[in-house]
């Protein structure tokens, strides 16, 4: 069992940026990858993007170029550097470990994009 815990999320206008943090309460080395996730009311739980312990990425199309995740070993944290927000971005953003045979989420923080 891994515990996650999410920080980071908050308000902000079209064209600005936000960071999350997602703290592992384990040594990310052991864990096989983590992402970011995002659901907004009424829709499903979407991937944003993914990071293995090998540091390979992945992200949604509709982020690509925008965001940026990363990790600090040391930290047993992974981040997600959102910039260029859009309104259509607004959502609760999940953070997920995926350590075998375990999937593992956070409690979620909201993300709101607005003027």
């Amino acid at each position: 069992q891994v515990q996650l815990v999410e920080s980071g999320g908050g308000l902000v206008q079209p064209g600005g940026s936000l960071r999350l943090s997602c703290a592992a309460s384990v040594s990310i080395f052991t864990i096989n990858h983590m992402g970011w996730y995002r659901q907004a009311p009424g829709k499903q739980r979407d991937l944003v993007a993914r990071i293995t312990s090998g540091g390979d990425t992945l992200y949604a199309d509709s982020v690509k170029g925008r965001f940026t995740i990363s990790r600090d070993n040391a930290e047993n944290t992974v981040y997600l550097q959102m910039n260029s927000l859009k309104p259509e971005d607004t959502a609760v953003y999940y953070c997920n470990a995926y350590k075998w045979p375990s999937t593992n989420w956070g409690q979620g923080t909201q993300v709101t994009v607005s003027s």
